[in-house]
Formats: structure tokens, sequence, C-alpha cells
């Protein structure tokens, strides 16, 4: 191995390994770690004319939907941060292109990244339930009202979120390297597994816990090996959330209570999808769409139509973005963007009935720790729930991280 290659795959490798602990920390250090790979792998690509690492059909697919993005902020932009989101989007097709190749020259990075896995869901879970019984963590973040258990997160509400999508990364990579991992590490990682999920429950997200019950049920049916290994973590986390439903009532008041009441499934209210304030910011988005069809507004600017009179028609209609990833490429993309959102998801949805026809046939079309990532993956792409804004750095690194990974296994089983 060249030095150049070895400096390059070393620093890279660890920025690449390090993310998942710099989320935790915000977007700041994750994102910087995140662009100083795609710099270093411009650099490396230009200085060795490897330029074809890029010819991927799925960076192609990317780098339309980035040149339609370029086009609409440059004739649809109301404020800066639309041209520069636009602009600098290219970073994360080229992220995961470069884990891809991380990943094929150094054997040791998936490795590795269980065990930060190992570390990182551990201390989460110690802390949590630490915070949840004393009302306050190591660091002294209080626990939020509800209660809600944050950790090291403190004030923001998201260790649900983090917890729900690499979950089925760290599933995945103790199926990868069952054999190399010792009897003992294998116990501790399904008590991590069952302790993860009640801790996602404890967070109040209610997001995050659909996302936890989805992937376990996609991965349940999907996986060829380890299934009776999943059900049973997925069971008993159940069951002690259950338990602790009833030992701590307040437990369950926003992620089921509160969800009926706002649902009108628990009074004689007319029944919504989600809640009153969700269906008026979804009216709003659909309004907004229909007057401007084809492009959208632009890039990040729902925030600032939905002000307008006659899309503000109550108190909830506003909002900085729809709350729904699919609703806002229709109000902000328009129906050029909203068809890339549908392609990436028919193309999403297509592999995996081609997994379920190749496993009624007892075939291998994906193996397991495929799955796990696909697992993760469909979290990103499933339409029907609320979720953030889809421009939002953190949330595009944690789309874009499985990504990758799973590129890598296609590469290496020659289906890329």
């Amino acid at each position: 191995m060249s030095y150049k290659k070895n400096i390059f795959l070393t620093i890279s490798g660890y920025l690449f390994l390090l993310i998942p602990f710099f989320l935790i920390t915000g977007p700041f250090l994750s994102d910087l770690a995140l662009s100083i790979i795609v710099i270093l792998t411009l650099v490396y690509a230009y200085q060795n004319s490897m330029f074809r690492i890029f010819k991927n059909k799925y960076f192609i697919i990317f780098s339309i939907f980035y040149l339609y993005l370029i086009i609409n902020s440059l004739f649809q932009n109301q404020n800066f941060d639309s041209i520069k989101i636009s602009f600098t989007y290219l970073r994360f097709g080229i992220f995961f292109i470069a884990v891809i190749y991380i990943i094929k020259n150094d054997n040791l990075v998936l490795k590795k990244l269980y065990y930060l896995f190992f570390f990182i869901f551990s201390a989460l879970i110690l802390d949590g339930f630490f915070q949840f019984f004393y009302e306050k963590n190591i660091l002294g973040y209080p626990l939020s009202v509800g209660p809600r258990v944050s950790s090291f997160f403190d004030d923001e509400l998201i260790l649900g979120s983090y917890m729900s999508r690499l979950f089925p990364i760290f599933f995945g990579l103790v199926i990868y390297f069952e054999k190399e991992i010792s009897k003992f590490q294998y116990i501790i990682c399904c008590m991590i597994f069952i302790f993860s999920e009640i801790l996602i429950y404890l967070s109040g997200e209610r997001a995050a816990f659909f996302y936890m019950n989805l992937s376990a049920i996609f991965i349940l049916i999907a996986l060829k090996n380890y299934r009776k290994l999943r059900l049973t973590t997925f069971l008993i986390s159940l069951i002690l959330i259950f338990s602790i439903s009833i030992l701590f009532p307040n437990t369950k008041q926003r992620v089921f209570n509160q969800t009926f009441e706002q649902m009108g499934l628990s009074s004689d209210k007319k029944l919504v999808l989600f809640s009153i304030q969700h269906n008026e910011i979804f009216k709003a988005a659909y309004n907004i769409f229909k007057d401007n069809i084809y492009f959208g507004v632009g890039v990040k600017n729902f925030r600032y139509e939905c002000k307008l009179d006659k899309y503000n028609t109550s108190n909830f209609s506003c909002s900085t973005h729809p709350h729904n990833s699919y609703l806002q490429l229709l109000s902000e993309l328009g129906l050029i963007g909203f068809f890339f959102g549908i392609f990436v998801l028919i193309l999403f949805s297509k592999t995996i009935i081609n997994h379920f026809i190749f496993k009624f046939k007892n075939k291998i079309y994906y193996d397991d720790f495929q799955v796990c990532l696909l697992a993760s993956i469909l979290i990103s792409l499933w339409p029907l729930v609320p979720t953030g804004n889809i421009f939002n750095n953190w949330l595009n690194i944690v789309y874009y991280y499985p990504v990758g990974i799973f590129l890598w296994s296609l590469s290496k089983n020659k289906k890329l």
C-alpha cells in the first residue's frame, strides 16, 4: 500500500468511525468529519486519477438530483440558506462513495465500528437509565418533562432518533462478526438490544419508537438465520416496556396517551392523522404545492411561504418545515423533486421485493447483514410518519451513513 493511500485511509477511516460519536455532540463535529472525508477523497482521487470510483449508478442518480437542487435554488431562492444547502449537498453523495472505498481497502474498519457501537450503546443505556431513576445523568443534565430521557443529548430530545436509526447497523455488525466475538460479548450485545428498545421508549420520541418497531418487524420477516435472536430480544423488550408502563404510569403518557388523544382515538373528537397540528402543517404544504406544482417554492422556503395569509389558516399551519419528507419535496421542490424521492422509494421497494421472492424460493438475495442495513435505510424512506427537515445536516449524515456501508456490501458481492 502506498504511503499516500495509507494516510488517506487512516485519516478517513478514523473520521468515519468517529461520526457516530460526533453525532451525539451535535451536527458540527459530525458534519466537519464528513466534510474532511469528502475533501480527502476528492484530493486523493485527483492525485491518483481515480475518478472511476464515482462511476456508480447510485451516485449518478444522486448527481442528477443534486443538479436539480442547484437549478431550483438559483431560480427559486428567497434566502442564502437555500443556495448554500443546495451547493454543499454534493458532499453527501461523495461521502457514501468514500465509505465504499474506505471499507474496501481497510478490512478492519467494520470490526472497529462494531466495537465503537458496542461502547456507545452501552454508555447511552447506562447513562440513560441513570438519568431516568435519578433525574439527572452523570453530567448533570436533567430529565426532561414527560418524563423524557435525553442522556448526553441534554435538551436536544433526539436520543430515540439516534438509537433507532443506528440500531439496525449495530445489530447487523453483531451478526457479521458473530463468529469472532466471545460468548460473553454476545450475551452483553443481546442485553444491549433489549435495553436499547426500552430506552427509546423512555425517550418519549414517538416516531423513534415506531421506527424501532418497524425495523424489528422488517428484520424478523427478512432475516434468514437470526430471526430467533431478534424475536427473543424484541419480545423481552416489549414485556419490560409493558411492565415499566405499569410501574411508572407517566412513561406511557406521551407515547400512548397523548398520541391517542391527539389522533382523536381516546375521545369524541374527530379522527385525524397524527395530530391536529400535523394535519394543519400538511394542509399548508399541500396548498403551497398546488400553487407551485412543478418546481415548488425552493429549498428551505416553506418556512417563509407558510406565513402568507392564504396558507396560514390556523395557529398550527406554519413551521420551519412540513414535518414529512415527501410533503417537503412536493412543497419545496415540486413534482420534479418529488419524482426523485418516489423513484428512490420505488427502487428500494423493488430490491426488497426481489429479496422476498428469492427468500420464498429458499435462495439468498441479500444476506442477514445487508438486511439490517436495509432496515436502517427503510427508516429514512418510510413515508407515513412525521419527520424532520430532509435538508438538516444531522439527519442527512444519519441517512447516508448506512447507504455507504450497504453499497460496499453490494460491491463485495458483485451486485453493484
